[in-house]
């Protein structure tokens, strides 16, 4: 399998279906929208955006299935499957705010192989394939250097659905804000990864998450150098929910802090 030329075309895909978004953003007062539960939205865009996407990468890869967030393909495939979330920040987007982002990977198994990002805000396209290093529109990327969490600059996103962990969760951000240089929060988990992996941020961590969410933004970050894990420190962040991601240098200082803060055990 040429990893390299199933990323490039998936990007060509994704860029695609970027153009509609676009579009549909700048009209976005015609959208209907639609509540999946309390303060989760989908609108008519998100599930025309993920159709197109299933559409395309069909044709990359037949035999591969689909995890996706709004559920238009259900198909599972025995090796290959592609995760999509087609508009990563629906949030964002229906309020006109910036960042949102069409997040895709293949998986091979539970392991990423090729995972693209493309934020629409500053048209910002990430991507990676294993074993190729994780890039930005042409440009190798890698992580910060910072060594600790004191010196360094944390996403987070905030619960919107499952407050289970809520009261923890807060006691978090009490302690980011005294001991790091700034906590910050976009609405979109696939930017926020991207944005460890590019060195903008030197760690982010939220629960809550999906598949969909996180998928893409794990394989660019360990091509750029990065580190995954989860609440615990373990290796259950793709589907498990909850995720950290870190620069490598700062992994065991940030996974320590959120090990103890969320009440998770060794």
């Amino acid at each position: 399998m040429d990893k390299k030329e199933i990323c490039r075309k998936t990007i060509a895909s994704v860029k695609q279906t970027g153009q509609y978004i676009n579009k549909q953003h700048n009209e976005r007062d015609n959208i209907v929208i639609e509540e999946k539960g309390k303060h989760n939205f989908v609108t008519q865009v998100d599930k025309t955006a993920e159709q197109m996407l299933v559409m395309e990468l069909s044709k990359i890869i037949p035999e591969a299935g689909f995890i996706v967030e709004e559920g238009t393909n259900t198909t599972k495939g025995e090796r290959y499957n592609w995760i999509i979330d087609p508009l990563d920040g629906t949030t964002n987007f229906i309020h006109g705010v910036f960042p949102f982002a069409i997040s895709v990977a293949l998986v091979e198994g539970n392991d990423p192989i090729v995972g693209v990002i493309l934020e629409l805000g500053l048209d910002e396209c990430f991507y990676a394939w294993k074993g190729g290093g994780a890039w930005k529109d042409n440009n190798p990327i890698e992580v910060s250097k910072r060594l600790t969490l004191n010196d360094s600059l944390i996403a987070t996103g905030f619960p919107y659905t499952n407050f289970s962990y809520v009261e923890n969760f807060l006691d978090t951000i009490d302690w980011f804000m005294k001991n790091s240089q700034g906590l910050r929060r976009l609405g979109s988990a696939a930017t926020d990864i991207a944005y460890v992996a590019c060195g903008r941020y030197d760690g982010f961590y939220e629960y809550g998450l999906s598949p969909w969410d996180v998928a893409a933004g794990i394989i660019i970050l360990s091509e750029a150098g990065g580190k995954s894990a989860d609440f615990s420190g373990g290796d259950n962040y793709l589907f498990g929910g909850e995720l950290i991601c870190t620069n490598s240098r700062n992994h065991e200082e940030f996974v320590s802090i959120i090990k103890s803060l969320m009440k998770k055990d060794a």
